[in-house]
């Protein structure tokens, strides 16, 4: 019997994600992410979805576009300064906000798909990211309508020194999405530089995982030292080829001599 992930198209790839889903999305800034996927999952018209991802990429690209249609209800994120929809939204209450430091994020992420339900972090103690009280949902009127809990913290003696603690609950999604730069059948995945960033940590943590592949190969032609993810983490592969678009966030060049 072999075992094969791949599908046909995006389309087929997402045709389960229904509305009121929690995804956890690959990608760094407009680096690795998995915009066929993301575009597939605007095209079904799912809503109120529930994302996890580093940013939520820019007005008219990456997970963006489901932004500005109103297709997402609440964002887990560690930076949101690059997307001016995003600011209207979560300021006139249109759009919860879980922000949280990125060291944070990545680690809930990986304890999630690694099925730890939580860890102690020195990150956040002394902070509204422990102390509670950062708004997660504002009225239309500028009142806090959701603030964040207070969290545990707990002292324990590192190197012989007593240090506080805050404990941070793991995450884990209904779906996640990642761009690849290679695949093969059965699932296994390597990511190309900074898109490596956040796309193993949200691949593991999704129940299901879709990844879109730039090049599909053959099982057993990636070396296993090189495999990123493992194939037990995915299940589902979409072919998008080498020449998808691309975006630079921000070209900055030198000035000519």
């Amino acid at each position: 019997m072999t075992l094969d992930k791949v599908v046909g198209s995006a389309g087929e790839a997402v045709a389960d994600i229904p509305s009121g889903s929690s995804l956890a999305v690959g990608g760094f800034g407009l680096c690795g992410i998995p915009m066929v996927l993301i575009q597939a999952l605007l095209d079904a018209g799912v809503d109120d979805l529930k994302v996890v991802s580093n940013n939520c990429g820019v007005d008219d690209w990456g997970l963006g576009v489901l932004l500005a249609n109103r297709r997402i209800s609440k964002m887990t994120s560690s930076y949101v300064g690059e997307n001016k929809e995003f600011e209207r939204q979560f300021l006139t209450g249109e759009l919860e906000l879980e922000l949280t430091p990125q060291g944070t994020l990545a680690e809930k992420l990986r304890a999630g798909g690694s099925g730890i339900a939580a860890f102690f972090t020195q990150t956040g103690v002394g902070t509204q990211v422990a102390e509670g009280g950062l708004p997660r949902r504002y009225n239309p009127d500028g009142t806090i309508s959701v603030a964040s809990p207070v969290k545990p913290v707990q002292t324990f003696t590192v190197r012989g020194e007593d240090r506080e603690f805050v404990l941070e609950e793991a995450i884990t999604t209904d779906f996640a999405l990642v761009h690849a730069l290679r695949g093969d059948r059965h699932g296994n995945l390597v990511f190309d530089k900074s898109a490596r960033n956040f796309s193993p940590l949200a691949a593991m943590s999704g129940r299901i995982c879709i990844a879109q592949v730039e090049e599909l190969v053959e099982p057993g032609t990636i070396d296993p030292d090189h495999v990123h993810v493992p194939g037990v983490f995915v299940d589902r592969v979409v072919v998008v080829g080498p020449d998808i678009e691309k975006r630079i966030e921000r070209r900055t060049v030198r000035e000519e001599n």
